[in-house]
């Protein structure tokens, strides 16, 4: 019996023009991680981001971990980060010898619970350490309780790292995320909503933050006719070939973001029916990319997460759990955490469906159907 094509969860989607970018890119020889399109990827990406200021780098950890340099983050410092998020999100902060410590998720946006965050910073200052940084992150495009956060954030003056890496094109009040707060995290990862292949960016209103950036993004190397460093460097800039590719990409973002939506009402209009599944929904003021449709199953359902996951599997159909918040994993489990339970349960619930923006009305109804299967709908 011949097997299903393969449609999985969120592969990258050109858009037309990157193979001439490219190309450009390799007639000029430019091939080195320096040359035109980096710079006119940051132009245009800062277009999109109110026109702050841009670093390209390799990748959206890269930019966390240059962030967290900047915001003065050091060995033994306590730095707070959302716990349902992917571990990219907190890495950085072991990279500096610093101390992760995880704050659960509210229920209607799945994001950084406002109420735990006061609590910890007030508890961090109790104990003479407060905390010397806030990774929040928008969790599938979905944008967190932005106002809140910001006011918490504020209030402490602690400065805040908004990890937008699933999030762009995602908006609240009509904004960009990840220009929010003192430093903006885009990921261009292959299962982003655009790609450069890897990469990512660090947004900063502050132009010599970014320039600060650029300089330890290329080795931290002084100006000079030989190879002087007063600091240590990185390995973290973007190559020229990689920002072709992304500029021809930004090129479609507003189509992606537009199929991502349609994506997603799809699965809502055709699983509607089922009493059984629901949707994460914006709030009033959000505008989400859905990068990842994403659905969580009811607690008292005969059909659990991985049944439902390993039915579509059969199917050659990719689906995931939710992520596994970062104060259940191993490698973090000495960790401060601030826990109410939602992002453990919407882990062990909640499953992402199919969500790449080049799949065909037939693909979206060979998952639909399959599911249906299961329910016996």
């Amino acid at each position: 019996m011949k097997e299903n094509k393969k449609i999985w969860l969120s592969p990258p989607h050109m858009g037309g023009r990157e193979r001439e970018l490219v190309k450009e890119a390799f007639d000029a020889n430019w091939i080195a991680p320096v040359g035109p399109h980096i710079s006119n990827f940051e132009q245009e990406l800062s277009k999109l981001s109110q026109d702050f200021n841009i670093a390209a780098l390799s990748s959206g950890t890269a930019a966390i971990h240059l962030a967290l340099i900047l915001a003065g983050v050091q060995k033994d410092d306590n730095v707070i980060c959302s716990s349902f998020t992917f571990s990219a999100s907190v890495n950085p902060i072991k990279y500096l010898g610093a101390n992760p410590i995880f704050i659960d998720s509210d229920k209607e946006s799945w994001n950084m619970c406002p109420e735990l965050l006061t609590k910890a910073i007030k508890d961090g200052i109790k104990n003479n350490k407060k905390p010397k940084a806030i990774i929040l992150v928008h969790l599938y495009g979905m944008p967190a309780k932005l106002d809140e956060l910001i006011g918490v954030a504020s209030s402490f003056e602690i400065p805040l790292i908004e990890d937008a890496a699933e999030a762009l094109g995602s908006k609240y009040k009509n904004q960009q995320l990840g220009t929010f707060a003192d430093f903006g995290i885009y990921s261009f990862n292959g299962n982003k909503i655009i790609t450069t292949s890897g990469g990512g960016a660090l947004v900063c209103k502050n132009k010599k933050l970014i320039e600060k950036a650029k300089f330890l993004a290329t080795q931290a190397r002084d100006e000079a006719p030989h190879y002087e460093h007063s600091e240590v460097g990185y390995n973290y800039r973007m190559s020229n070939v990689c920002a072709a590719i992304g500029v021809g990409q930004l090129e479609v973002l507003t189509e992606r973001v537009t199929r991502k939506r349609e994506i997603f009402n799809f699965y809502k209009n055709e699983l509607s029916m089922i009493k059984e599944i629901t949707f994460l929904e914006e709030l009033e003021v959000s505008f989400s990319n859905y990068w990842l449709t994403t659905i969580l199953l009811d607690k008292n359902s005969t059909i659990d997460r991985e049944q439902l996951r390993l039915h579509l599997e059969k199917d050659n159909i990719e689906s995931r759990p939710l992520w596994k918040p970062m104060h259940l994993q191993p490698v973090f489990k000495d960790c401060k955490s601030y826990v109410n339970g939602v992002s453990e349960d919407l882990f062990n619930r909640g499953l992402c469906l199919p969500s790449g923006t080049a799949m065909t009305t037939e693909d979206l109804k060979r998952i639909v159907k399959k599911v249906k299967e299961l329910y016996e709908v």
